[in-house]
């Protein structure tokens, strides 16, 4: 596959694998509270596709940004971490 421009990538890990070709991956980052400094932990899921249902729950995965694949999924998983 041609990468033509920078496309979005995040490292997170596999919640879910109950859908056919579907993951969800949570990615965590920390960062620091504007008010108090104090560094708190925000967890965003997304919706990735799996195309050979490699992917199991507690995997670490790296996904990459790409076209609308449905409603809910624009990552597709790029590779296995761990």
């Amino acid at each position: 596959m041609k990468e033509r421009g920078l496309r979005k990538t995040r490292v997170g890990v596999v919640v879910s694998d109950r859908m056919d070709k579907s993951v969800v991956v949570e990615v965590k980052r920390r960062v620091s509270h504007p008010l108090y400094k104090k560094y708190v932990q925000i967890r965003k899921r997304f919706m990735a596709h799996d195309e050979e249902n490699a992917c199991a729950v507690g995997d670490v995965v790296r996904i990459i940004e790409t076209r609308p694949l449905s409603r809910r999924k624009r990552w597709r998983v790029q590779e296995k971490l761990v």
